[in-house]
């Protein structure tokens, strides 16, 4: 009897393997991938890294802007904003904004979001609060309100001598603040304009964290419940491990946010504040490019916000995988 060998088929022996069939390119193939991924391929490069190419190329020129005469000036430009102080006050700003804005929107928004889905009473099943859904739509309506007209609105209540915040406080007997200045005192500027971004933004990661919260099986909750968890240590190691990854998205996305700002600021503050203490990297190239027509610095400032914003990403997501962010989104 002749021995089968081992992974060869009775019947089989002898006989050359079969070979794979090569894909068809049927005009419904390449039509597909033309349309699908093609197109949007192009497009990306024209609108996105061809913009971007070009604004490195120009941060090595005196390009003007409007003059077709371009000239290389080698690393000038860079060497120039890092010794403007206008320009390291802006990026000063922003590093602060990129870290305690992400910090302060994420922790109120999961202390809402756990106290909406899990943080009603603590016998029977698990539930939120008593009329969570009210909470969830009155916390949205700032999110849904374009960010401009939020900036011009808190612009009126923070006004010295008619706005809705000091009458307010005069009114409960607080008389100091009577006039008081929130957007013209070095003091306060920055973090009257950090309340306004923070008040926009919440009610929208919020939502983000209780449609991950709702995805945790609700038997995880009781078994911590059992074993005579709280409710804050439920928060720190049964929802901030299993939603660890919905955290590191939201404060990729607040960080950039963070590192633009552009439109808050420029509303609350369009000359930069007192001694330019709400100043932002954004307001200042717009005022070298457009204002003085010097585009080959503001170039330049771009790319060193680019950097900003990709260098920030890249520590968030590091951040997330040393401490362990796999492991926790493995759990669910």
């Amino acid at each position: 009897m002749t021995a089968v060998q081992p992974g060869i088929a009775p019947g089989t022996e002898g006989k050359a393997p079969a070979r794979r069939k090569k894909p068809k390119w049927t005009f419904d193939n390449i039509s597909f991938f033309a349309v699908f991924l093609g197109l949007p391929l192009i497009l990306f490069l024209l609108f996105v890294v061809s913009p971007f190419a070009q604004a490195i190329y120009y941060s090595f020129t005196n390009w003007s802007g409007f003059n077709p005469a371009v000239e290389p000036v080698g690393l000038d430009n860079y060497a120039r904003i890092f010794s403007d102080q206008v320009f390291m006050k802006a990026l000063g700003n922003n590093i602060l904004l990129a870290i305690v804005l992400p910090i302060v929107t994420i922790v109120l928004a999961l202390i809402l979001a756990t106290l909406i889905t899990v943080g009603g009473s603590s016998k029977g099943q698990v539930r939120g609060l008593k009329g969570s859904s009210f909470y969830r739509i009155v916390s949205f309506f700032p999110y849904a309100v374009p960010a401009i007209a939020i900036a011009i609105l808190w612009g009126q209540i923070y006004q010295p001598n008619n706005g809705l915040l000091n009458g307010i406080l005069t009114s409960l007997g607080l008389e100091n603040f009577a006039g008081f200045n929130w957007l013209g005192n070095g003091n306060t500027a920055m973090g009257a304009s950090i309340f306004v971004m923070v008040w926009s933004m919440v009610g929208f990661y919020m939502l983000l964290f209780i449609a991950a919260i709702k995805s945790i099986p609700a038997e995880l909750y009781e078994a911590a419940r059992i074993d005579g968890a709280g409710r804050v240590r439920m928060l720190f190691n049964v929802t901030l491990p299993l939603i660890r990854d919905n955290v590191q998205t939201a404060a990729i996305y607040i960080g950039i946010f963070a590192l633009d700002a552009y439109v808050f600021m420029a509303a609350l503050n369009p000359t930069g504040g007192p001694e330019y203490a709400t100043e932002v990297m954004a307001q200042r190239l717009i005022d070298v490019g457009f204002g003085k027509g010097q585009f080959g610095i503001a170039c330049a400032m771009g790319v060193v916000l680019a950097l900003l914003t990709l260098a920030f990403a890249g520590l968030v997501a590091l951040i997330n995988k040393l401490t362990g962010g796999s492991k926790g989104s493995n759990l669910v």
